[in-house]
């Protein structure tokens, strides 16, 4: 099985870990594979791209002619593609030298349309202790007990999520009026590809935890008003997302699950590791969880009330 690696990339500033990107897919023990990287609008970043890297046969440099944003980048690249299947990772993602195998691995066992790996976080500046693991999707890093292996989701991060190309094409790739763009935050392009593939074949990412993908996260990314400020995003982005969902379940659900997890699990337990403990750390995490969710509410409330103008 081909497969085809798309990488989106923007700016010069980033470069360095567009590099560690590439890198890591031009070390994958799967043959063969096709890396795409698609250039949103900036000539420079493609010139140095194409000297670096261009002499590989199996590397393929595209610029945008103009900024257009992740989705509509990563849709582009995936129409370049020739592989059977099209994968995606960010650029300021390293995978693991087995991650386009265990991907091909999960097609093969589960006759998949959509494979979906597990994000690990490459802490820059070291892991901060106000961060509760169940909000490492904050930063793009799966969260504790996601899914069991092999089970159908909705979908995984952008940047370790892989489709047929012919089924990508086909539903129209992902919306170019989610994800971010150079001037607008705005999240939920997977989830809402997620939510076409149901209701067209009914079927869901197959997720695949040894498929692991590391999300570089810089240090600024762990201070807490960029954590605030992103559970704020986030949460408007969900409302985005439960307003334009196609999907016969309905895009909140897998929220309302994530919500239930919460309530059900994962307080109950750090709660009892506040008794056993007599940590104030432990009651500061349980504080900082029960912020997030706040915040992420209020974003979500945000969202509502620009709906009525």
């Amino acid at each position: 099985m081909q497969v085809s690696v798309v990488v989106a990339t923007h700016a010069m500033a980033r470069y360095p870990a567009l590099r560690e990107a590439v890198e890591s897919v031009l070390e994958q023990s799967h043959e063969p594979v096709e890396l795409v990287v698609v250039v949103d609008g900036t000539e420079a970043v493609a010139r140095r791209a194409e000297q670096e890297f261009g002499n590989h046969a199996n590397v393929r440099i595209h610029c945008l002619p103009d900024n257009r944003g992740v989705s509509a980048t990563r849709t582009r690249g995936a129409e370049l593609a020739t592989g059977e299947v099209v994968a995606f990772l960010d650029d300021d993602a390293i995978a693991e030298p087995d991650w386009i195998e265990r991907l091909v691995a999960a097609y093969d066992d589960h006759d998949a349309l959509a494979v979906g790996g597990r994000m690990i976080g490459d802490w820059r500046g070291g892991r901060p202790w106000y961060l509760p693991t169940e909000f490492d999707w904050l930063v793009g890093v799966t969260y504790p007990d996601f899914a069991e292996a092999g089970a159908e989701v909705r979908n995984t991060f952008e940047s370790n999520l892989s489709v047929r190309r012919d089924v990508f094409l086909e539903l129209g790739g992902f919306d170019p009026d989610l994800g971010p763009t150079a001037d607008r935050y705005r999240h939920g392009e997977g989830a809402a590809f997620g939510d076409r593939l149901r209701a067209e074949y009914d079927r869901g990412v197959v997720y695949a935890p040894d498929a692991v993908v590391a999300h570089t996260v810089f240090e600024y990314r762990t201070r807490p008003w960029f954590l605030a400020l992103r559970a704020f995003q986030q949460g408007t982005s969900k409302r985005r997302l439960d307003r334009s969902s196609e999907g016969p379940t309905g895009t909140d659900s897998t929220e309302r699950n994530y919500l239930g997890w919460l309530i059900r699990d994962r307080v109950p337990r750090r709660l009892r590791r506040i008794v056993e403990s007599a940590s104030v750390r432990t009651l500061g995490e349980l504080l900082a969880l029960a912020l997030l969710t706040v915040i992420v509410g209020l974003g979500y409330l945000w969202g509502w009330l620009e709906e009525l103008g």
